[in-house]
């Protein structure tokens, strides 16, 4: 009988695993599809780095900026920013904010904190920004570089905005802040990307 119930228990934490790493992007806005296909909601995020933290990477792709005035994730195992504010603060006239640039050393940072956490290109990467299209575009640099189960957090740090109604334009649909998770606004300078 114990050995029946420890089965059925593998099978259920293996078909919870799977089923959160959603493959099905036909309803995902163009912007927070990956190459890989691979995604999860800021809810399922959290549960699938906490019930695999030592299997996993989570990386925090927000700008120091963001991380800085918007805090983070108490879970995370960096803040490896994909895009830095131009440091000329040059403004972006069609998207009506200043510009960001593409940091040239995210794949170097993000294979350090790999092999920092004794991982390799093979294990599971989630990455997550403000609102899933940033991290989308993270996702698939590395892809690109031949990693294999970088997982997009599609709801982010702040969520999407809402289409109508008192907070139209409002990021309070979803995402990690707006569904309560652990966050904090004291930054853990091991986690941070710091200039030396």
């Amino acid at each position: 009988m114990k050995r029946v119930v420890a089965i059925l228990s593998l099978f259920a934490f293996l078909t919870v695993s799977t089923l959160s790493i959603a493959s099905d992007d036909s309803s995902l806005a163009k912007k927070k599809q990956t190459k890989l296909g691979l995604y999860m909601t800021s809810p399922e995020a959290l549960n699938h780095v906490t019930n695999n933290i030592k299997k996993t990477l989570f990386i925090d792709v927000r700008s120091r900026a963001e991380v800085n005035f918007l805090g983070t994730p108490t879970i995370i195992d960096a803040n490896i920013p994909y895009m830095e504010l131009n440091e000329w603060y040059a403004w972006d006239e069609k998207k009506k904010s200043f510009k960001l640039d593409v940091n040239s050393d995210f794949s170097n940072a993000v294979e350090l904190r790999l092999k920092k956490k004794g991982l390799s290109k093979s294990d599971t990467i989630v990455l997550m920004c403000r609102s899933g299209s940033r991290s989308a575009k993270a996702a698939n640099l590395l892809a690109d570089l031949g990693y294999t189960r970088v997982i997009n957090v599609t709801d982010g740090y702040e969520g999407d905005k809402a289409k109508n109604g008192k907070f139209k334009g409002q990021r309070v649909v979803n995402g990690w802040k707006n569904n309560d998770l652990p966050w904090s606004y004291k930054l853990d300078k091991k986690k941070m990307l710091v200039q030396k």
